[in-house]
């Protein structure tokens, strides 16, 4: 908890400062911000791909064969699944109900975004990749994606004893790419400075921020609407209190909202599920660690209106098949992304950056995103 009230004082600091430098109207500290916020872009983008394939790899390479999970497996994943694409579902549909896109926000970055985006079926084409190397070299998300499942699936058929080699050897990788994170998510508080400069300079200069209140009404909306009634539905058709049940968790719940991690809340989670909620303990050990890479229901929601969002700012069209098609990529990533603060952040950049999509937008839902994984990370555990 101490960590994570020094990271929020220091997070808090640079809210500030940002706030006064942008409002200065010093020339240095904007040449300053926009270069650190460019130098922290850059290594979003590092590190964005590697989290995407070795999260998925590492995972299902984690998992016993199909025919030791099934009984309790099936049901696990087939919620899991059902949860995530309504909740994209959802998000998808607070999207088009508010239509929070102004294409001026994005100011001369649409002649970028047109000219490096094509059309979007020409990423589709390239789903299957000539080679391996490729979907890396050139950014391309969808290829890694299923590059990341048909290895996952040839793992878990392998013999026992190869199945958990690979699952070292991607754990390991994985584990090292967070390290990784880790060192860039330590600069947040540079870069929450760098943006908020930015933002407040853009806003000196007639930034119109409707489009970015729409938006987080977009994602906020749909994140309650998730937590609030389709998921007490779901608990009711089973014949349990949602209200109950809230109380049961609520600790768990807490720390999910204060620490942004998943993974941190989960021994507690465990805890509350078991003696608490009266869940058998071999149910719980089992689902519970699964969930927490796997049920991302908040994740899904923010990738899709995020990347819907920036992209069609600068001015990429996409069409009614094509928004569909999005529930299915922000199900499929957020099944595989990281429980841990900043992850679907992470991600959302990594899909932009596939895509040639400029990140400056990015910038401006940074300073708000802190809230937003707080409510995403709550709701997925």
């Amino acid at each position: 908890m101490k960590k994570y009230l020094n990271q929020g004082t220091l997070l808090v600091f640079a809210l500030i400062l940002g706030l006064m430098a942008g409002w200065a109207n010093v020339k240095e500290f904007d040449l300053t911000a926009q270069v650190i916020s460019g130098l922290f872009m850059n290594l979003l983008k590092l590190v964005s791909l590697p989290i995407i394939f070795l999260s998925i790899v590492s995972t299902a390479s984690g998992m016993e064969s199909a025919s030791e999970i099934k009984a309790v497996g099936r049901k696990v994943v087939t919620y899991t699944l059902l949860t995530t694409v309504i909740a994209a579902s959802v998000a998808l549909g607070m999207f088009v109900l508010i239509n929070p896109v102004n294409r001026d926000l994005a100011h001369e970055g649409i002649a970028v975004a047109e000219a490096g985006i094509g059309g979007y079926f020409e990423h589709l084409i390239h789903v299957i990749p000539s080679n391996i190397v490729r979907p890396f070299v050139e950014n391309n998300v969808i290829g890694v994606l299923f590059i990341a499942i048909l290895l996952s699936l040839a793992i878990i058929s392998l013999p026992d004893q190869k199945r958990k080699e690979m699952h070292s050897f991607f754990s390991s990788l994985y584990a090292a790419i967070m390290k990784i994170t880790g060192w860039v998510i330590s600069l947040m508080p540079l870069a929450i400075w760098s943006f908020v400069t930015l933002f407040i300079k853009d806003l000196r200069e007639g930034l119109e921020i409707k489009s970015i209140a729409l938006y987080l009404i977009c994602i906020i909306g749909a994140n309650l609407i998730q937590g609030f009634v389709v998921l007490p539905i779901l608990l009711r058709i089973k014949g349990i209190s949602a209200i109950q049940y809230l109380k049961e968790v609520y600790p768990a719940l807490s720390v999910a909202f204060f620490s942004k991690s998943s993974n941190a809340a989960l021994p507690l989670a465990m805890k509350c599920a078991v003696d608490n909620g009266k869940v058998a303990p071999k149910i719980a050990n089992f689902s519970l660690p699964l969930c927490t890479t796997i049920n991302m229901n908040g994740c899904a929601a923010f990738i899709l209106v995020t990347v819907l969002f920036v992209s069609m700012s600068h001015g990429v069209v996409y069409s009614p098949y094509e928004m569909l098609l999005w529930i299915i990529i922000a199900t499929i990533a957020a099944v595989g992304n990281a429980g841990v603060p900043m992850g679907c952040y992470f991600l959302a950049s990594a899909f932009l950056a596939a895509t040639n999509v400029p990140l400056n937008i990015l910038g401006f839902i940074l300073p708000f995103y802190s809230l937003i994984d707080m409510l995403e990370t709550a709701i997925n555990v």
